[in-house]
């Protein structure tokens, strides 16, 4: 797979790498033929926003043979786009193929004509200027990423890790992301709904915090009941305060964490087993096959049976 990233005079280093650096590290374990190519609208070279001169860029041809195009940042004067640029991501666009905008680089796609009337996401502190300038695109600042398949948006920043291993996670299965992940140093899957900013930062988590303990507890009890309740207890916290520590550790609900988790075993056990859908329904907390049937479609908008299909490792 070739993915082409677009680079521009300005653009900062780290937006430039993150794409590469997660897709590449797809062929280094050897997981897929992936490969990543620079381009810009004239070939030649793009001077960084800390000043290094970066050469090899491909013109905008490389993208024509693109299974993947990204956009991985914007001007910080939120530019209109070029005319070749447009071109690029709508002839991309019309051929199937798949468009990322990183961080900024949702005000582009927008300008393409690729999100109006489709949720999407942004940093948070381009939202109010690009409402004025989309107001047909529905924007959510409580996600890191949101994809519909043909069209993904992120969030500022440190996001674009996230959905650039939600493409690995989606194109090869989560045994694969969280291969890169590992080999990255970055956490395997935060969710795409989990806010992108918060007011004050998390702390570091300890062996004396008891969310920290919590957590831990829960990931070995999964195909338990776990109710509110019995989380707060477990915590030794009233219900109200739990809540409240819980989201601001994690980001999300108790409910919602406990569901990714499972949601989370169960891909796993799909991928790496031949155990039946109530087997793993059972082990993973869902109780019965509909429910996860559910849950699992809801989340992933495919079924388990498929999945196995496409990601399991084992036959049968």
């Amino acid at each position: 797979m070739q993915i082409a990233v677009y680079a521009f005079d300005g653009a900062t280093m780290f937006h430039l790498a993150v794409p590469q650096m997660v897709f590449d590290e797809v062929p280094r374990q050897g997981l897929a033929e992936w490969e990543t190519v620079l381009f810009s609208e004239q070939a030649g070279g793009i001077t960084t926003a800390e000043g290094y001169r970066l050469g090899g860029v491909k013109g905008p041809e490389a993208a024509d043979g693109a299974d993947l195009v990204v956009v991985p940042s914007w001007f910080d004067d939120g530019r209109m786009l070029t005319d070749a640029l447009r071109r690029v991501l709508q002839g991309a666009h019309a051929r199937s193929v798949p468009i990322l905008g990183l961080c900024l680089g949702a005000i582009p796609v927008a300008d393409a004509g690729l999100l109006a009337g489709r949720r999407a996401v942004t940093h948070w502190q381009a939202f109010d200027s690009l409402a004025v300038r989309h107001p047909d695109v529905p924007l959510d600042q409580s996600v890191l990423y949101i994809d519909h398949g043909d069209v993904l948006t992120s969030a500022g920043t440190a996001s674009a890790l996230d959905a650039c291993l939600h493409v690995v996670r989606a194109r090869l299965g989560a045994e694969a992301a969280n291969k890169v992940a590992r080999s990255l140093v970055i956490a395997p899957h935060r969710e795409g709904g989990q806010a992108q900013y918060i007011d004050r930062p998390v702390p570091e988590r300890s062996t004396d915090d008891p969310i920290s303990r919590l957590l831990e507890w829960a990931l070995a009890r999964l195909r338990e009941p776990l109710t509110v309740d019995l989380l707060a207890a477990q915590a030794h916290l009233s219900r109200r305060t739990f809540v409240r520590a819980f989201r601001a550790a994690t980001g999300t609900t108790p409910a919602a964490w406990i569901r990714a988790r499972r949601l989370d075993s169960v891909r796993r056990l799909l991928e790496t087993t031949d155990l039946s859908i109530d087997q793993i329904s059972a082990d993973c907390g869902f109780g019965n096959a509909v429910t996860l049937r559910q849950n699992f479609a809801a989340a992933f908008s495919t079924t388990p049976t498929e999945y196995r299909r496409r990601f399991g490792t084992r036959a049968g």
